[in-house]
């Protein structure tokens, strides 16, 4: 593995369902548009920072991995 995991499981739940939910909204309220994509394009990294459990931010941060 490339990375050590440094969120906990139920945050990554978390970026998941609110990923999916800034998904929706903005698509749906926004529809294809600049703005409604660029909102849509950061859910889907709340989506993949979840799932892979690691966030490029929090590491810049210094937040230390789990272990």
């Amino acid at each position: 593995m490339l990375y050590r995991k440094n969120i906990t499981r139920p945050e990554s739940l978390v970026r998941i369902v609110a990923g999916l939910a800034l998904i929706a909204v903005s698509l749906a309220w926004l529809g294809v548009t600049p703005i409604g994509l660029v909102l849509a394009a950061s859910g889907a990294v709340g989506i993949v920072t979840g799932v892979f459990g690691y966030c490029p931010a929090c590491a810049m941060v210094g937040r230390k991995p789990l272990k």
